[in-house]
C-alpha cells in the first residue's frame, strides 16, 4: 500500500474516531466537517510528528509513572487538535479521557484491520509465485 492510501486511511479513521467521540460524550463539540478533517489532520500530525518527540524528552516521567504520563501525552494531542481546528472544543477531562481512548481503539482496529488484508494479499501472491 502506497503513501498516499495510508494518509487517506489515517485521516479518514481519525475523523471516524472524533465523529464517535462526539456522539458519546457531552463534554465534545465538533460542528462541520471542515471541523473534523481538520481536527483529524492536525491529530494525525501530532501523533506522528510531536508524540514521539514529546515521549523522548519526559521518557524518564514515562518511565517513573509507568506509562500513565503517555495518557498525559495522548490527551495533550488532542488538544493540539482542538485548539488548530475550527468549531472543535472539548471541556472536561474526562471527556479528553474518553475522547483519547475512542481514537486509539479507532486507530488500533484500523491497523488490525490493514495488517490482516495486507497479510493475506501478501500470502496469495508468494503462493502464486510457488507455484
Amino acid at each position: 500500500m502506497n503513501k498516499t492510501n495510508r494518509l487517506l486511511i489515517a485521516l479518514g479513521t481519525n475523523a471516524l474516531a472524533l465523529w464517535v467521540a462526539n456522539r458519546l460524550f457531552g463534554g465534545v463539540r465538533i460542528h462541520g466537517w471542515s471541523a473534523y478533517l481538520i481536527g483529524a489532520a492536525a491529530l494525525g500530525f501530532a501523533n506522528a510528528i510531536l508524540k514521539p518527540v514529546l515521549a523522548i524528552l519526559t521518557l524518564p516521567l514515562v518511565i517513573a509513572t509507568l506509562g500513565f504520563f503517555l495518557l498525559v501525552i495522548d490527551i495533550a494531542m488532542v488538544a493540539f487538535a482542538a485548539w488548530v481546528a475550527p468549531n472543535f472544543s472539548i471541556h472536561g477531562v474526562w471527556a479528553y479521557v474518553g475522547t483519547v481512548v475512542v481514537v486509539w481503539l479507532a486507530n488500533w482496529m484500523a491497523h488490525a484491520i490493514l495488517d490482516r488484508t495486507l497479510d493475506r494479499r501478501r500470502g496469495w501472491r508468494r503462493l502464486l509465485k510457488k507455484l
